[in-house]
C-alpha cells in the first residue's frame, strides 16, 4: 500500500494550553493505533500539521480533522506519495511555532496559502532534523 504525506493548515478555535494538550493526547493515541506519524506546529493563530501513513488512513484522519470544531479554515496544502517518512518514530511530534515561522501579520495576510510546497516541506524537514534533541512521544 502506498504511503503519503499530507500537510494542512488551520486556525485554532478556542485555543489554550488545555485544548492543545487534548489535541496532542488524542492525536498520539489515534495515530499510534492507525499507523500514522507526523508533526504538529502550533501557536495561537496557526496549526500546520503533517500526517504520514497509508493513504486511506491519512485521508480519513484529515477528513475527521476538517470536521473538528477546534479547527477553523482547514486548508489542505499538499499531499504526496512518499517512500520514506520524515517522522517515523513520532505518533505526533509537537513544536510550538518558533521565530523561523511566519509572523502573525504574515499569517493574517495569507502567507501559508502563498507558500510553495517546497517551502512547506522545508519547515517539516527542519523539524525532523531537530528531532534528535527532543524526547520522543
Amino acid at each position: 500500500m502506498r504511503e503519503v504525506q499530507l500537510v494542512y493548515s488551520s486556525r485554532p478555535f478556542g485555543y489554550d494550553d488545555l485544548t492543545l494538550t487534548g489535541i496532542l493526547l488524542q492525536a498520539r493515541e489515534n495515530n499510534a493505533r492507525n499507523g500514522i506519524t507526523g508533526a504538529l506546529i502550533c501557536r495561537g493563530d496557526l496549526f500546520v500539521q503533517m500526517l504520514e501513513g497509508p493513504r486511506d488512513v491519512v485521508t480519513s484522519t484529515f477528513e475527521r480533522i476538517a470536521r473538528d470544531e477546534r479547527h477553523a479554515d482547514v486548508v489542505k496544502l499538499l499531499c504526496r506519495d512518499i517512500d520514506k517518512r520524515l517522522f517515523p518514530e513520532w505518533s505526533m511530534r509537537h513544536d510550538p511555532a518558533q521565530s523561523w515561522m511566519w509572523t502573525r501579520e504574515e499569517v493574517a495576510k495569507g502567507a501559508i496559502c502563498k507558500a510553495s510546497g517546497r517551502e512547506i516541506l522545508g519547515i517539516f524537514e527542519r523539524l525532523a532534523r531537530e528531532h534528535l534533541c527532543v524526547p520522543k512521544t
